[in-house]
């Protein structure tokens, strides 16, 4: 199989968010991943699980709206979500992609009433 690139893993992790697949999401990351969010530092499909059940928790059925730069092996995205009450409006995300999965992200969100 071939590696995928990382406009095709951050596609499918955008899908697996959209559609609150946990493990779906989870399975983009490598083994030793490492997430920092909110000035936290996760590792692993373990942090990444956390995360996410974190995430999804603050904004549950979300709608989505995503900005993206993509140079090489690393995405920037800036994000909106909008779900369950409760708003993002300025979320940052960086991503560094490594044979074919997400091997770095950083993140940082402020959930507010809607």
């Amino acid at each position: 199989m071939a590696t995928r690139t990382p406009d095709e893993v951050f596609a499918h992790h955008g899908q697996s968010l959209g559609a609150e697949n946990l493990e779906d999401i989870v399975a983009d990351y490598s083994e030793d991943a490492i997430l920092i969010v909110q000035k936290k530092v996760y590792r692993g499909k373990d942090g990444a699980r956390e995360v996410f059940t974190q995430l999804l928790g603050d904004v549950p059925q979300a709608q989505w709206e995503l900005d993206t730069v993509f140079a090489d092996d690393v995405l920037y995205l800036e994000w909106k979500a909008t779900g369950g009450g409760r708003k993002i409006e300025a979320g940052v995300d960086t991503f560094i992609f490594r044979d074919g999965m997400i091997r770095v992200q950083t993140v940082v969100y402020t959930v507010q009433p809607a």
